[in-house]
């Protein structure tokens, strides 16, 4: 079987005609043109340009995801399993799912590397959403009922609670990502200070005293969570919105996502607005999949979990390599997410 390679010049002629031969019927790729697309950081995502000879039944683009070139990026990824989990996704969960997500082409890791890679549908001239001009209100109500259809597919599924590399919502991993968290704040806060808008940095030092119980399992259904669902991983196009970047998803509560994706996605004036016909919408469409959710359970578990993103910006500044860019989303992803959490008084919800 065809393995993993460790990074971007791994993807030649040769290992794509072995890895795509079962698509290919028997012809062969014969020249490769790879650009960067995209603005993650703990993967390197390319475009590739693919020529074929004979017949081949594949378009003539496709996006590869493989191993960062940047150490700190690819340390990041082993401590938290981010490559792992992403080819795990697009392994065995992917095609039973009714969303949105890109075909995939080829999957393969190596757990010794940690090498991995997935070659998945181009869905251009889809564009991806802003995570820092954020997404218009249209847009958000499209994301959430993609959100739905996920979370309905896994709604308390006992297949999906026995995949190891899945059902990582337990002490142990609450413990770690606490521990580790905590530890990176100070720099954070160092590095971060002067961008951050007044109240931010004291609003989370109010919650890092409550984040281990705040992390811990609790009561409450559990499903297939995506973990990053935010603007910079969503494809809008003429369709259904396209949901990309699985490296962190998890077993665990759904109402995380929502409170993740309205926080971190929206401008604060648009959040403000839309949230509560944003939430309603994604109860609608969870409901009518089948799922039993009490309207006040979601409402209540939506603001309970306003903090999910500040856990992730802090944990994804300190690991990942440091850019411009980045600096500003986090900053900006930080803020947002302080300001949605005292609006919603969540504080006064940690355990």
């Amino acid at each position: 079987m065809t393995g993993p390679v460790s990074g971007a010049a791994g993807l030649t002629p040769a290992w794509l005609t072995e890895a795509l031969a079962p698509h290919l019927d028997g012809g062969k790729v014969t020249s490769v043109r790879a650009e960067p697309v995209g603005t993650g950081q703990v993967s390197d995502s390319l475009r590739l340009h693919l020529s074929y000879e004979g017949p081949a039944g594949l378009p003539a683009t496709m996006v590869a995801k493989v191993p960062a070139a940047d150490p700190a990026s690819r340390q990041a990824a082993r401590t938290i399993r981010t490559y792992e989990v992403e080819a795990s996704f697009y392994a065995g969960i992917a095609p039973r799912l009714d969303a949105s997500v890109p075909a995939c082409h080829f999957v393969a890791y190596d757990g010794e590397r940690d090498d991995y890679v997935v070659l998945l549908e181009d869905l251009a001239p889809a564009e991806p959403g802003d995570q820092l001009a954020g997404v218009p209100a249209a847009d958000a109500g499209a994301a959430v009922e993609e959100m739905a259809a996920v979370h309905a597919a896994g709604w308390n599924d006992p297949e999906l609670a026995a995949l190891g590399w899945l059902n990582r919502h337990d002490a142990g991993t609450a413990e770690f990502t606490t521990a580790m968290v905590t530890d990176l704040y100070g720099g954070f806060r160092e590095r971060y200070a002067e961008r951050l808008a007044p109240g931010t940095a004291e609003l989370i030092e109010e919650f890092l005293p409550s984040m281990g119980a705040y992390l811990a399992p609790r009561g409450g259904p559990l499903t297939l969570v995506h973990g990053d669902f935010r603007a910079d991983n969503l494809m809008f196009g003429a369709g259904r919105p396209a949901v990309l970047d699985w490296q962190t998803c998890v077993y665990g509560p759904g109402l995380s996502d929502l409170a993740y994706f309205l926080g971190s996605s929206l401008p604060v004036p648009v959040r403000r607005e839309h949230e509560q016909a944003l939430v309603q919408r994604y109860h609608a469409a969870l409901t009518a999949r089948g799922v039993e959710l009490a309207w006040d359970d979601c409402w209540n578990d939506y603001r309970t979990y306003a903090f999910h993103g500040i856990v992730m910006a802090i944990g994804a500044a300190m690991l990942v390599e440091r850019t411009e860019r980045g600096d500003t989303m986090f900053c900006t992803m930080t803020d947002r997410h302080a300001g949605h959490a005292r609006d919603l008084e969540a504080l006064a919800l940690l355990p």
